[in-house]
């Protein structure tokens, strides 16, 4: 779901005209989820092939794919998440419980004969499996677009190799975490459709896609990145629960007040649990170097920047042919994109 930082931002539409030429990294994840929960039956049940396979993923990233490079020419690097870092086992616990209870709801639209309700319960149950990661990077490689292993989150990843490389001129995402993780530009709603679905309303809503400036932001609140990170940490993110009766409107007032969270009353300090652990988890999410990140084919991981709160990482794995706007990279077809690395080991689970 990612940090909620709607109340305080000021974004600009963008057309996709507007991207022609341009190469974005993909929050890979991302959007095979969105295919995964939108791309069903009238009752819910997701596309599948003649053998039973869900194929939903596939088909919306095959349409999706062809035509914004086809006939809007963005390019496309599709940044695919590793390890989930430990902090983040509550959160996943918490979706697996939404999951199994939007599961329970379907059948029971099903049974008394509701499509409706059941298509709007569906879109809740989606699971994501090695499978189908497997299947979708096989797809991006026969259609030549370049996908990256990142060592743990793909957003993550997707924001250094934005913030870092000259060829890549935003990272894509539906969530604001980007925006935490150093990404200077965030593009939203990449899509074709121009609509969303709302679960809780069973209802679609008009979309356009969206940038965000991290310095124009950072600016207008009068605050810097890490200022922002320890705001997200006060709202509540996929690693920390946030203070109770925090939304980003308080928290934003608190930075530009007090600064970093050490410096805040103690009442919200206790309430983080262990503020010194928790700052120092974000702060492991630190500027890049101005270095962009080499490309070679053996892994060699030099910049300073964590996956994730408190997460690190080695080398990214990156496969496929650049598109023409950005050249190629690696020996062959194949190399590594250097990721970060902060010197810690990996912990964590499987995400989803």
């Amino acid at each position: 779901m990612g940090v909620i930082l709607t109340p305080i931002i000021t974004k600009e539409t963008i057309s996709l005209s507007a991207l022609r030429g341009r190469t974005l990294a993909v929050d890979a994840h991302g959007e095979l989820y969105q295919f995964l929960a939108l791309i069903r039956l009238r009752d819910g049940t997701p596309l599948k092939d003649s053998t039973g396979r869900i194929t939903s993923h596939l088909n919306g990233l095959f349409y999706r794919v062809t035509r914004l490079i086809a006939e809007h020419g963005v390019g496309l690097v599709f940044v695919f998440d590793g390890v989930a870092p430990a902090l983040k086992a509550r959160e996943i616990a918490r979706r697996r419980a939404v999951r199994t209870r939007y599961l329970e709801e379907h059948a029971a639209a099903l049974a008394r004969g509701d499509a409706t309700a059941a298509y709007s319960k569906a879109t809740m149950t989606s699971r994501l499996t090695g499978e189908m990661i497997g299947e979708a990077r096989e797809l991006l490689r026969l259609m030549g677009v370049p996908t990256v292993q990142a060592p743990a989150e793909g957003e993550a990843q997707a924001s250094h190799m934005a913030a870092t490389s000259p060829r890549l001129w935003a990272a894509a995402s539906k969530d604001y975490d980007a925006l935490l993780f150093g990404a200077p530009r965030l593009v939203r709603f990449l899509t074709i459709s121009g609509k969303e679905f709302l679960p809780s309303q069973g209802t679609f809503r008009p979309i356009v896609p969206e940038t965000l400036e991290l310095a124009r932001l950072l600016d207008a609140w009068r605050i810097d990145r890490e200022g922002l990170v320890d705001l997200a940490l006060l709202v509540g993110t996929d690693f920390n629960d946030g203070v109770h009766g925090i939304g980003p409107k308080k928290a934003l007032k608190l930075v530009q007040q007090h600064g970093r969270i050490e410096h805040m009353p103690a009442v919200i300090r206790d309430a983080l649990g262990d503020p010194v652990v928790e700052t120092r988890c974000a702060r492991s999410i630190s500027l890049p170097t101005s270095r962009p990140p080499s490309i070679s084919s053996r892994s060699s991981p030099t910049s300073p920047v964590s996956s994730v709160f408190c997460a690190t990482s080695a080398s990214s794995r990156a496969t496929g042919s650049w598109p023409p706007s950005i050249g190629r990279f690696g020996n062959d077809r194949s190399g590594c994109f250097n990721a970060y690395d902060t010197g810690r080991s990996v912990t964590g689970l499987p995400d989803g």
